[in-house]
């Protein structure tokens, strides 16, 4: 096998974990399942078959509660931007999603982290597609892309997560929150100046006491 074909091996099988990450954080639906546990024996990650064999038996209502619309996980990136701009951020996934082509296949908002981690997949497979056409700078501008998406959409949606699961949640969702976790860069630092994502950490702002104006 040629290193070409290595690269290209190396991308498909990205693709098939990021794929199966979208499908484990989407809404459990008829023949949900039978598209997971296939997909699953494509990957060669422990902890994503392992999630995959936890998701039998999922449920939509139990989904729902955690990570739908007002769940106490929400998944969607929006519910982890702090005072960030709903609009700007959709626009912006919107932009990302059109340079490249990308139909989101989900019935979840554009910043849903199934949609995201489903994005990654294509962008992997978009870089094997140009690996595999010997067309280098495509893979790089790909790769390039993907990394920034990773850190300025994916890490804000993902990256905290497992943290807000509460205790008992699915198997399942655990798993692939942990697994997410580990593949996703750190969170960006807050810019100078810019609103802090959690104003009320360390207690009451001093604007919040009697007398102020």
């Amino acid at each position: 096998m040629t290193a070409l074909q290595q690269d290209v091996k190396e991308q498909l099988g990205a693709a098939a974990e990021w794929r199966l990450l979208s499908l484990l954080f989407s809404r459990p639906r008829e023949g949900w399942y039978r598209e997971v546990s296939s997909l699953a024996e494509e990957v060669g990650v422990e902890g994503l078959r392992e999630a995959a064999r936890a998701a039998q038996g999922a449920t939509e209502g139990a989904y729902h509660a955690l990570l739908g619309p007002g769940g106490r996980a929400s998944a969607r990136e929006a519910a982890s931007a702090g005072f960030g701009d709903l609009g700007r951020i959709l626009a912006d996934l919107a932009a990302r999603y059109h340079a490249f082509g990308f139909t989101p296949r989900q019935e979840e908002a554009d910043d849903h982290l199934a949609v995201e981690c489903d994005f990654v997949s294509y962008l992997h497979l978009k870089e094997a597609y140009a690996l595999s056409g010997g067309n280098a700078d495509a893979a790089e501008v790909t790769r390039e892309a993907r990394a920034r998406f990773l850190s300025e959409h994916a890490a804000v949606a993902g990256r905290r997560l497992a943290e807000r699961l509460p205790v008992g949640s699915p198997a399942y969702l655990e798993a692939a929150a942990a697994v997410l976790a580990k593949r996703l860069p750190d969170l960006p630092p807050v810019p100078e100046g810019a609103f802090d994502p959690d104003p009320m950490q360390d207690g009451c702002p001093a604007a919040c006491g009697p007398g102020q104006e």
